[in-house]
């Protein structure tokens, strides 16, 4: 088989194997983690809330396509409904449009006439509530998701503790716009606050929700912890912090992909499927619908 025949069939091999890569995390993306629906239903839902709820909605989809944050009001005075949605930091412009309008569906599914709800997903959340729906602390709890495998040997605390402080430095540094991911000796961490949360807010939510990781899953090897404002995960590696996990703090989502097809075009297709299956076991914890209630 010469040079150019070898070429082709390592491509392919490759794009089957990538295609399928990129399906399953833009999957993951939007899988369900929580929902929050408050007990009390609009009234005359179907008269002036429902049309004032869809422009609501319809203009956070519309900006979710430009943007990671935004928020916005519909309708006057107490009939008002005021709403935002978050991305995660690193998601594409599409991605983070396919995300918020997936937690638009299901709010409207799973909260039907709530007059408050939230939605989050594993890389995005939209919540939504009526003019003088109760306040909620930027810092309030909201949810956990524990990793069932405790982490074995010394020293994985003192790792654990280091590594969730990179976020707080991330955070803190002035140039984050409220997002952070990077490793630390096999741990791998991410942090998330709303965009409008200055640097201050943003840094002081994160160290309540690592505070409420180390006390609520202690030595789980995997852990998300969800605040009103903020959400942190880590992930311990014991074979390392996969190579698209350690690129997330300094290259972005663009750089990322670049590297999984060279790694892929380089006849490395195993790669593609380990890295599935890390995709994968992330998520695999996650897929039961939780539940909260919003504003209680």
């Amino acid at each position: 088989m010469g040079p150019s025949q070898s070429l082709i069939l390592s491509l392919s091999l490759a794009l089957p194997v990538f295609s399928i890569l990129a399906s399953a995390s833009a999957s993951a993306s939007t899988n369900l983690v929580f929902k929050g629906c408050a007990d009390q239903n609009l009234d005359n839902f179907n008269g002036f809330y429902k049309q004032t709820l869809q422009n609501l909605l319809d203009t956070l989809s519309s900006k979710s396509s430009a943007a990671k944050f935004y928020n916005a009001t519909s309708g006057d005075g107490s009939s008002a409904i005021d709403g935002l949605f978050q991305c995660r930091g690193d998601l594409s412009n599409d991605d983070c449009n396919n995300c918020v309008e997936r937690a638009q569906a299901l709010a409207q599914k799973l909260c039907g006439q709530a007059v408050a709800a939230r939605v989050q997903l594993n890389a995005c959340y939209l919540r939504y509530e009526i003019s003088g729906f109760r306040q909620t602390n930027p810092t309030e709890f909201l949810y956990k998701v524990c990793g069932s495998t405790r982490a074995s040997g010394a020293g994985f605390g003192d790792r654990l503790d280091t590594a969730l402080e990179e976020i707080v430095k991330g955070l803190g540094s002035g140039n984050s716009a409220g997002f952070y991911a990077g490793g630390f000796q096999s741990v791998y961490v991410l942090g998330q606050c709303e965009g409008d949360l200055d640097g201050g807010e943003c840094v002081n939510c994160v160290k309540n929700a690592i505070d409420s990781a180390k006390s609520e899953c202690s030595s789980s090897i995997s852990a998300q912890i969800y605040l009103q404002q903020c959400y942190i995960s880590y992930t311990y590696y014991p074979n390392g912090v996969p190579n698209n996990q350690k690129s997330l703090s300094s290259s972005g989502t663009g750089r990322n992909t670049q590297k999984t097809v060279a790694i892929v075009l380089g006849g490395l297709v195993g790669a593609g499927l380990v890295m599935a299956c890390l995709l994968f076991a992330r998520s695999a914890f996650k897929k039961k619908t939780h539940t909260y209630k919003y504003g209680g």
